[in-house]
């Protein structure tokens, strides 16, 4: 029996849709290990300045772990076949973690980033916003039974929860340490952390959509 052409190409996406989810499993364990569990030690010098704003960013914090864990498994095809049920939980406390996490990163903009600068503050406020309306407009499609439209605002979704991996990556990178103060290069890495995946997922959603 003659093998497809396809067979091949379709193999080596595969893997490479693999290669991409363990990468990105790996940069989310480091971040969660080194970055945001010391945080739950509740050490007053690993908060510094953030003490007193410290259950806010707890909830932040909390919110995001949730949300950047669950993620793989509602993108797990034959694991949201097989256990329906728990995809459809695992969904609802996703949006929950980003409920909580958005709220608590408001509260902590225009507090706390709001005394640093205007403008680390106006950067936090946008990554809450663009978490918020990208993860309720994966909850209405849902509940309007467009599964599609669903699927591509739960990957856009996921692109700005893992805006906060993709953040703390960029501002660490050795290259990026004498670009200026604080306020020269956080927020920008705060807008870069977000924008630029998003548009290169949107480029992917539109191309591999069907005429």
């Amino acid at each position: 029996m003659k093998q497809s052409k396809s067979a091949p190409v379709f193999k080596t996406k595969s893997y490479l849709y693999v290669l991409a989810w363990l990468l990105l499993m790996v940069f989310s364990a480091k971040f969660i290990i080194k970055n945001a569990l010391p945080y739950f030690g509740f050490d007053e010098a690993v908060f510094g300045k953030l003490w007193d704003y410290k259950w806010s960013l707890i909830a932040h914090v909390s919110g995001g772990i949730l949300a950047i864990i669950i993620g793989p498994f509602q993108f797990w095809k034959s694991f949201r076949n097989k256990f329906l049920r728990i995809h459809k939980l695992l969904g609802r406390i996703y949006l929950i973690a980003i409920l909580i996490g958005t709220l608590s990163a408001i509260h902590l903009a225009w507090t706390s980033a709001l005394k640093i600068h205007w403008t680390w503050a106006m950067s936090l406020q946008g990554l809450a916003f663009a978490w918020m309306v990208t993860a309720g407009m994966a909850y209405i499609s849902v509940r309007r039974k467009r599964i599609q439209q669903h699927r591509d605002w739960m990957a856009r979704s996921y692109v700005v929860t893992f805006a906060f991996v993709t953040f703390r990556w960029l501002y660490e990178l050795p290259m990026l340490q004498d670009l200026g103060t604080f306020i020269e290069r956080g927020p920008t890495t705060i807008w870069v952390s977000w924008t630029v995946p998003l548009l290169i997922t949107e480029i992917f959603i539109s191309w591999n959509k069907k005429k």
